[in-house]
């Protein structure tokens, strides 16, 4: 198992603190796992790596580093959507997935300190296991970034650094930092080991309904459910458990849409935008590093695009609320941008919706 880049095809040990290919290329895996099936899930274990047979995990440092993350209910919402209980986690946000498998992976490579930038969510998951992994850990968010995700990330004794700006200029002010100081980027959008976490979220649909639904929305910024979804899919697909890809109907944010821009433009590069500011905060990245790889699925897939309207967030997250589900903006605007999905093409039977971050981190 080695890195390879996804632009020269260069191979890297997996061991190595490079961020990226030499060529300015991300990484992705050079990993194929086996077949998918219920029967090689250790049931004993509650966490994500109950799939660790389909997972590139190089020893056992995951048993001392798992939260208990992953294993979340799916729950009727009404009679057409059901939901992905995804803020159900120990830093009550679906990147869990992700930063248990990225950590554990550090810890293998013997990593002592690493940094990111996030939006406030991959941060906190980066930050608890780190924690809990023993790893000196500091954390870049944007101004505007909701208090009550900085303070979470605090508590877990990493350093945070708030950066004025976007959410894209947060992003350069942490790189810097890498090239200038060799810092390991524990990044969700770099690091390929992070989408071995986010793609169990697959895993977990299938075995909790034995089947997978006929709608999955999935909102969409830097691609790090995204991209985990495609590739569980793919598994799912290779290993004969379904013959086709679900409906896939991606959601931006109306305020920050470079995917939808250079989709109706049929572009093969996320279209240069200036994000305005947006309550659906997690998901405003005008400037998505894996842009080309998203939209080489986007369009393989026939992936469905939609905005959320911004003027409905709020609306979208009080209907959930009246119903018992407290969710963070970004969360609401994925459900916003479903009830306008079915404005236009009528009711949408069989949908689900991650829910991916809870309430109270966003009370801002």
């Amino acid at each position: 198992m080695k890195y390879i880049c996804s632009k020269c095809n260069a191979k890297e040990e997996v061991t190595t603190y490079k961020a990226k290919c030499d060529c300015g290329g991300l990484f992705k895996l050079d990993y194929k796992p086996p077949k998918f099936n219920l029967s090689s899930i250790d049931r004993n274990t509650w966490s994500i790596f109950r799939y660790r047979n389909f997972m590139p995990l190089l020893d056992e440092q995951w048993r001392n580093i798992s939260l208990g993350e992953g294993m979340t209910p799916i729950i009727k919402f009404d009679d057409d959507v059901i939901l992905k209980m995804d803020y159900f986690m120990p830093t009550l946000s679906f990147k869990d997935r992700g930063a248990a498998v990225l950590i554990s992976h550090c810890k293998s490579t013997g990593v002592e300190s690493v940094v990111q930038d996030s939006s406030g969510n991959a941060g906190n998951s980066i930050a608890a296991y780190c924690a809990k992994a023993n790893i000196d850990c500091e954390i870049f968010v944007p101004e505007g970034t909701s208090p009550k995700k900085i303070d979470m990330i605090k508590s877990h004794n990493a350093r945070v650094n708030v950066v004025s700006g976007s959410r894209d200029n947060c992003a350069d002010v942490c790189r810097a930092k890498v090239e200038t100081e060799g810092k390991y980027y524990a990044n969700h959008v770099y690091n390929p080991f992070f989408y071995e976490g986010t793609k169990t979220y697959v895993y977990e649909i299938y075995e909790q309904l034995n089947r997978i639904p006929q709608n999955i929305f999935v909102p969409l910024g830097n691609g790090t459910l995204f991209i985990g979804i495609i590739k569980g899919l793919e598994e799912l697909i290779e290993s004969n458990i379904i013959n086709k890809m679900p409906n896939i109907i991606a959601v931006q944010g109306e305020n920050c849409d470079p995917f939808i821009k250079a989709f109706e433009n049929k572009e093969k590069q996320p279209a240069l935008i200036t994000p305005r500011p947006t309550m659906a905060e997690g998901i405003a990245i005008g400037i998505p590093m894996r842009g080309e790889e998203i939209l080489e699925y986007i369009y393989k897939y026939n992936i469905e695009m939609i905005t959320a309207p911004e003027n409905q967030i709020l609306n979208a997250r009080a209907s959930l609320a009246a119903k018992g589900i407290y969710c963070e903006h970004t969360t609401a605007a994925t459900y916003a941008a479903y009830l306008k999905y079915c404005k236009l093409y009528g009711k949408t039977h069989d949908s689900l919706i991650p829910m991916c971050g809870a309430g109270l981190k966003s009370d801002h």
